[in-house]
């Protein structure tokens, strides 16, 4: 569990890794909010490309980085979600609130 993030443009891309679950939620909800709030981005992309597994807290994640984006009048983008976590979040019915890409920015 670790992300890295860069900032580019107006653009923060956070790169999420390994499993997603209760165990490291709040250690990313934490670290995005603060990025959010210390670079204030006009859009934030979440790439779950390495992300091997997600249960619902990754819709923590995803609910919390929306928030805060709205607060700032910014956008949320996902990119690169696997199978698995796209079943979460289709099932959440996030795919709805949310811009999903393919691919990576």
């Amino acid at each position: 569990m670790h992300l890295t993030s860069f900032l580019q443009d107006g653009l923060l891309t956070v790169a999420l890794t390994g499993e997603i679950d209760h165990h490291c939620a709040k250690h990313y909800i934490d670290t995005i909010i603060g990025k959010i709030e210390a670079y204030k981005p006009q859009t934030c992309i979440l790439d779950f490309q390495e992300v091997t597994f997600m249960d619902s807290s990754g819709i923590a994640v995803v609910i919390n980085t929306l928030r805060n984006m709205a607060r700032i009048n910014g956008k949320l983008t996902l990119v690169g979600i696997k199978e698995q976590p796209m079943r979460v979040f289709r099932t959440s019915g996030i795919d709805k609130l949310v811009e999903i890409k393919e691919v990576a920015v």
